[in-house]
Parts: C-alpha cells; sequence; structure tokens
C-alpha cells in the first residue's frame, strides 16, 4: 500500500473539515456549493469552493468514495510528479468539472428560455423569475398570490405550459454541484493515461479490469446514465453530476496529452 502523499494528505484534511464543518453551520451549502451564475446566490468562489463541499451528513458514501479515491490515485500521481505539479492538475479538473457542467446547464435553461421567447421576457424579468421561489407563491386555493412575479406572467399572458417550461427552467437554475467528483475523474483519466495496464476494480466487479479499459468504460455508463437523468457515483445535491464527471475526466484527458506532447518536465514545477 503506497504512503499518503503531502498535497493529497492535505487535501484530505481539508475536505474531512468542510464536511464536518457543514453538518454544523449547514449555511456553508449556500456560500461553498456551486450555483448556477444567474442564481442570486452565485459567488465566483464557488467554482473552487464546490469542490471541497459533499452531500450532507447522513450521506457519508459521497465523501468515502472521493476521499478513497483521492487517496488511492492521487497519491500515485503525486508520488510521480510532485506536490506542485500534481495540485495544479487537480484543482485544474474540478475547474474543468465545473464549467462543463455549468456550460451544460446554460444550453439546458437557453432551451427552455427559447421556447417561451413569444413572451419577450426583458433580462431582468428571466432573472426575477427564475429566482423566484414557487413553492410559496400559491395559496391554499392553487392560486397565484399578488407579486412581482404574478404581475410579471400577467402583462405578458403566459399559459399554463409556458409557466410550467419556466419554473422548469427555474428548477435547473437553482440545482447546485458539490463534491471532488470531477477532480477525482481528471486523477482517473490521468492515472490511465500513465499506467494503463495496471488492472482496477470496482466493489461490484470483483474482476480486475486494465485501466486503459477501466476509466473509459466507466466514464462511458456515467455519460449514458448522465443523459438518463442518473448518476453511478457522487450526485451530491444536483442529481446531474454526471456531466462533471466528463468534465473533470476530459479535462484530465487534455492536460496530459498537451504534456506528454509537449514532454513536460516535473522539474519544471519544484
Amino acid at each position: 500500500m503506497m504512503n499518503i502523499t503531502p498535497v493529497v494528505k492535505q487535501l484530505l484534511i481539508i475536505n474531512i473539515l468542510f464536511f464536518i464543518g457543514s453538518y454544523f453551520v449547514p449555511v456553508a451549502y449556500d456560500f461553498f456549493a456551486l450555483y448556477y451564475p444567474e442564481s442570486d446566490k452565485f459567488k465566483g468562489w464557488q467554482f473552487i469552493t464546490h469542490m471541497f463541499m459533499h452531500a450532507p451528513f447522513p450521506n457519508i458514501a459521497h465523501i468515502l468514495f472521493n476521499m478513497f479515491a483521492l487517496y488511492s490515485f492521487g497519491s500515485a500521481l503525486e508520488h510521480f510528479w510532485g506536490g506542485k505539479k500534481f495540485l495544479f492538475f487537480y484543482i485544474s479538473c474540478g475547474l474543468g468539472a465545473a464549467l462543463l457542467h455549468t456550460g451544460v446547464n446554460y444550453f439546458e435553461i437557453q432551451s427552455l428560455l427559447s421556447e417561451v421567447a413569444s413572451l419577450n421576457l426583458s433580462t431582468s424579468e428571466i432573472h426575477q423569475l427564475l429566482n423566484a421561489d414557487y413553492s410559496v407563491l400559491f395559496d391554499e386555493k392553487g392560486q397565484m398570490m399578488a407579486g412581482e412575479v404574478n404581475t410579471i406572467l400577467e402583462r405578458v399572458h403566459c399559459t399554463q405550459q409556458q409557466f410550467n417550461t419556466i419554473v422548469e427552467a427555474s428548477m435547473i437554475s437553482k440545482g447546485t454541484v458539490v463534491g471532488a467528483s470531477g477532480a477525482i475523474y481528471g486523477l482517473l483519466a490521468a492515472f490511465a493515461f500513465m499506467f494503463p495496464n495496471a488492472e482496477l476494480a470496482l466493489l461490484f466487479i470483483p474482476v480486475p479490469i486494465k485501466a486503459k479499459y477501466f476509466v473509459p468504460g466507466l466514464l462511458a455508463i456515467d455519460l449514458f446514465l448522465g443523459f438518463k437523468g442518473q448518476s453511478i457515483f457522487g450526485a451530491g445535491s444536483t442529481g446531474v453530476a454526471h456531466f462533471a464527471h466528463v468534465g473533470g475526466a476530459l479535462s484530465g484527458f487534455l492536460m496530459m496529452w498537451i504534456w506528454k506532447k509537449n514532454q513536460f518536465n516535473k522539474n519544471r514545477w519544484n
């Protein structure tokens, strides 16, 4: 068993501290989970902090899986690369995961909004409708109460079908993503790139599979389930983390390809 390396150790500590801290201060998710940029809760730092947050207790499988993978694959990569290069790679993969996740959300939201383009909503009105809390806008009889949202919808003569589309877009924009899964998938891609013939296995697949088959296969399954609205691991609170997985793996693969092409030397980092 490989000894834990310094940067991996520090990352493990930070993730565990965030996990424990968010249990005692649940509002931390409002500040550190990644929100859609159109959300009132979005902050720029969330592109970094989301990768240190995980699904809240009592769901410990999310953080346990990610931290075990970080230890297993991260220690091997840091051993060969050194701390600085490894940390750069890890954070970059987490950012790549966040960007693809956000991009997919943007595409889905814009596709929905295009369906109600005939309403001629202004930018500020769209922002308000996306951020509205629809769970508190109706009275006991199911009638929308007076307010700014009601005023907007009445002005544009919004139909029930158009309203449902707006609510669907709003639900997507309110989704959050948490977890190191995107960065972990980047590590998996790098591991398969460097050690293609290393044999890996999942708990439910007892037969070892070479990394060059295991990682692409795992990613393909996760991507397939992503389009089906499900996920294998680490969905966190969003239910769409599969696209973050793809973004992390793609970022990791591209960096490995570029580094190999340019004969990147770790001595330039340490």
